[in-house]
């Protein structure tokens, strides 16, 4: 059975990562399913409980930049970066120092890891408190919609990991934005929590990854997160929908919401994009429940701006919508 623990039992937390054992945790971005990731039979029990392939590597999440880089070969882009947004929504993949006592499973046996240091006062206690590097991808099936509060944490992997600390809904709703600075020139390997251009203003232009389907078939992921199918509910996405049937749901976004829907939830009516974010894997989660127990053929979702906040809800949505596997 999993233990929900109040953020008061913050010191139980730590002792069961401590012991080995699956946690999961709230950050600014999304609940993350902790283990120490210096142990191996513990980041071997993530993939266990998420269903998740084991050449899909994971973020490891630090108290600061420094035991972060510890681990890591920073260069003056990476302190740059950390100097600007950390703590914050932003990963950061970078050489493996020799020297690194992470597992290599956490980074799917690559030679580089990908690595953060979250802004939740709670994921900071917690990392504090265990003394060790915490792998943490987000804490829900394999493929299935990120978890945004405990109880989504609880309906994907409930009796599959020993806890969850409930530190409440999480503030930024998408994940952390990831940037591969393994060589001459950056590239952003997924959109989240900070945007793009913010990068940019700060270390010059920013590349993209080979597409996601190439990367997948070839298994050359450099980071968590760019699985082609992925953050899917269990109705199909339809995206770019311009009207709605009776026998779908509406993922609706602004102050005219399309009209005929068997269900609604509106991301934003202010159309605003850091509350679609912050409501975009509720939204999914509501939408698939209901649509689901009234018999709705899938989910139709409107288009979403694509500046800013929009490039990483634009992402998520578009892995929503893909092909399945299998």
């Amino acid at each position: 059975m999993t233990e929900q623990l109040p953020a008061a039992a913050l010191g139980r937390a730590a002792a069961l990562l401590r012991g080995g054992e699956l946690v999961a945790f709230p950050t600014e971005t999304v609940y993350g399913l902790g283990a120490d990731a210096r142990q191996g039979r513990a980041v071997a029990a993530i993939f266990d409980a998420k269903g998740r392939p084991h050449f899909n590597p994971l973020i490891c999440h630090f108290l600061d930049a420094a035991t972060a880089f510890a681990e890591v070969l920073p260069d003056g882009r990476a302190l740059a970066l950390a100097e600007r947004f950390w703590p914050g929504p932003l990963t950061l993949v970078l050489p493996r120092r020799a020297t690194s006592r992470v597992d290599l499973l956490a980074g799917a046996g690559l030679d580089t890891l990908a690595v953060r240091v979250p802004a939740h006062p709670l994921a900071l206690a917690l990392l504090g408190e265990v003394g060790s590097p915490v792998a943490a991808p987000s804490a829900n099936r394999s493929g299935g919609v990120s978890p945004t509060t405990a109880a989504h944490v609880l309906d994907g992997l409930g009796g599959r990991i020993a806890a969850v600390l409930d530190g409440g809904p999480c503030a930024v709703g998408v994940e952390s934005t990831v940037l591969d600075l393994t060589g001459p020139g950056a590239v952003l390997l997924r959109p989240g929590g900070v945007p793009a251009e913010a990068i940019e203003a700060l270390i010059g232009p920013v590349g993209r990854p080979l597409p996601l389907a190439a990367a997948a078939a070839t298994r050359t992921l450099r980071s968590p997160g760019m699985l082609l199918s992925h953050y899917a509910p269990g109705l199909p996405v339809r995206l770019e929908a311009t009207s709605v049937a009776a026998t779908e749901a509406l993922l609706a976004f602004g102050p005219e919401p399309l009209p005929g829907a068997g269900a609604l939830w509106n991301l934003s009516p202010a159309g605003d994009l850091a509350e679609a974010a912050a409501r975009l894997f509720s939204g999914l989660r509501a939408l698939d429940a209901e649509g689901t127990r009234l018999g709705l053929t899938g989910i139709a979702a409107v288009p979403v701006p694509r500046d800013g906040l929009g490039a990483a809800i634009n992402d998520r949505l578009e892995r929503a919508a893909a092909p399945r596997p299998g």
